[in-house]
């Protein structure tokens, strides 16, 4: 499958289909104590297949428009993890802003380090971009990690930048420039 990519023995990174809808609603749900200081409010049909799977049909028609591309990692049959480049701008900017969360159970193991690698890969040599964005809460040192890890540098803070939690919160902006 087009932009699928081996992160470890278990673990694969591909696109999200309509068949992940359930496995995607499990993973939030089970995880939601560990995402929720991290992620905007959600309605309790985020939670359940049929909202996951109105997500996904939104996000196969963005990424036919060339707007996005949303990836999820999966062990087995399990989803692990998710991985989004969005906001994809074309012409003389090339970027896509970069988002991702994993599972509770899976953090602490490399498995995004190897995930936005992975994702920064494919948006360098198989979309063409030219840079990717990330942003996390100012407190997300794990975030941080990963993405410096992954050769993102800090461009700044962006103040009530995105709503999470219910409240507007600060950000820590980072880029990584794809080609020289």
């Amino acid at each position: 499958m087009r932009w699928t990519r081996q992160l470890t023995e278990d673990v694969v990174l591909r696109p999200v289909t309509l068949d992940d809808a359930a496995a995607l609603a499990t993973a939030y749900a089970d995880s939601w104590l560990h995402l929720a200081p991290w992620e905007p409010e959600r309605p309790a049909s985020w939670f359940t297949a049929e909202g996951q799977r109105r997500e996904v049909e939104a996000h196969q028609r963005a990424t036919g428009e060339g707007a996005g591309l949303w990836l999820v990692l999966v062990e087995q049959t399990t989803v692990v993890g998710r991985v989004s480049l969005t906001g994809i701008v074309r012409r003389a900017f090339q970027s896509a802003n970069l988002g991702y969360w994993t599972a509770a159970t899976h953090t602490g193991r490399g498995l995004m380090t190897r995930a936005v690698d992975a994702a920064a890969a494919i948006a360098r040599d198989e979309l063409g971009l030219h840079r990717l964005q990330a942003g996390t809460l100012l407190h997300n040192v794990a975030s941080q990690r990963v993405l410096r890890r992954c050769g993102f540098t800090e461009i700044g803070v962006a103040e009530r930048y995105l709503r999470i939690g219910g409240r507007w919160q600060d950000h820590r902006l980072f880029q990584r420039i794809l080609h020289d």
